[in-house]
């Protein structure tokens, strides 16, 4: 286990999501790998055509906890505490019907949640074999548990706030005039890997124009005296939890004064929706603390998409700070504050710092600079 998550950590995991999956009317969660089942049985593996998959029932439902695993495979989970958790393993081979042994032991469900991601493929195979049983997602459970991180998950998000903020704290190294973006993005990754996480997840550097795209891949455009360059980088750290922080600069020198003033109105839009952040307060109130700042400052039409996203085991997950989410925020929250200007054709501007929501406020995870910052 990358993380080492206590034992009764991850028993209480499963206890929450069984009770949640019964108020949902739920019978039985079926999760494939990925990040949900890294939350419940803190397992890296990955999804593939061969099924694996972990039974919860709901609490009241007679199938017991059960990792459906391939025999060439179950060597793989031995580090897994699945004994001290009460999950049974329960192992098939290919010439097995693995769908035909997910219905035997799961005692007759009328509902069945299964894992957001999980391949179209298994999806088909449990609806054939379940043919009674009405299929939901099972992402409206988990979403429940996994978007409020308890202080061990936080942690280890501050620790990747802190790896990325390393990262930018170097950019004078790759940033310069002359450079292409993708000459640039390569560094980056590289830096992300150096200071400490296992991969690049995603380097978005978006030169002049081209920063008007919020996500525009890498390029060979020459980047060149005077343009605003967006940097937006994350990645993951070995427990699985990911950073994600970006930055705006001016490169070579000081940009026009009608684009600094937009950037004002941009970093205030940030401040504004950071000191919104309060337990209660709704996910909407903070997009509109953000977005009446930059509709003020005459760029509400420029600003194209929502204030912020959750972030843990995933990059994007709940709670999305967007217009129309009257979700109120708890303590222990944890999302990104980005808004962005964008003037297509011309230049692109972005602060993103991750959040999380505190019992006073809310504790920024990110710590560079804010302000224009020239190389």
């Amino acid at each position: 286990m990358c993380m080492s998550v206590a034992v009764g950590l991850l028993a209480a995991r499963l206890g929450r999501a069984a009770e949640v999956a019964a108020r949902r009317g739920v019978d039985l969660l079926v999760v494939t790998p990925g990040a949900d089942l890294r939350y419940l049985l803190d397992s890296p593996s990955s999804s593939h055509e061969r099924l694996t998959c972990l039974l919860l029932g709901a609490d009241g439902h007679n199938a017991p906890p059960a990792l459906v695993v391939p025999t060439l495979e179950a060597p793989g989970w031995a580090d897994i505490p699945l004994e001290a958790l009460g999950v049974e393993v329960i192992t098939w081979n290919d010439e097995d019907d693995p769908y035909l042994l997910v219905s035997d032991l799961a005692g007759g469900p009328r509902r069945v949640a299964v894992a957001d991601s999980m391949p179209a493929a298994h999806v088909l195979g449990l609806r054939d074999a379940l043919p009674e049983a009405v299929q939901t997602l099972a992402g409206g459970v988990l979403a429940q548990l996994r978007m409020r991180k308890d202080a061990s998950e936080v942690a280890e998000l501050r620790s990747a706030g802190a790896a990325i903020d390393r990262v930018h704290a170097r950019m004078a190294e790759f940033l310069r005039p002359g450079r292409t973006e993708a000459a640039v993005g390569a560094d980056i990754a590289e830096a992300i890997v150096a200071e400490g996480h296992t991969s690049a997840a995603f380097v978005i550097v978006g030169s002049g124009p081209n920063g008007a795209s919020p996500h525009h891949k890498l390029s060979d455009r020459v980047i060149a005296p005077g343009d605003l360059v967006v940097i937006d980088i994350g990645g993951p750290l070995a427990s699985g939890y990911h950073s994600d922080c970006t930055r705006t600069y001016a490169v070579g020198a000081q940009p026009a004064a009608s684009v600094r003033d937009a950037y004002e109105v941009l970093r205030e839009a940030q401040e504004a929706a950071f000191r919104s952040i309060t337990p209660g307060v709704t996910a909407e109130e903070v997009d509109a603390a953000a977005r009446g700042i930059v509709d003020k400052g005459g760029f509400g039409a420029r600003f194209l998409h929502r204030t912020g996203h959750g972030i843990g085991l995933d990059v994007h997950e709940d709670p999305y700070i967007v217009g129309g989410n009257p979700l109120r925020l708890e303590p222990g929250m944890t999302f990104s504050v980005e808004p962005g200007i964008y003037l297509e054709g011309d230049w692109g501007a972005r602060i993103e710092d991750i959040v999380v929501v505190t019992d006073a406020g809310a504790e920024r995870l990110n710590n560079r600079p804010r302000e224009l910052v020239v190389l």
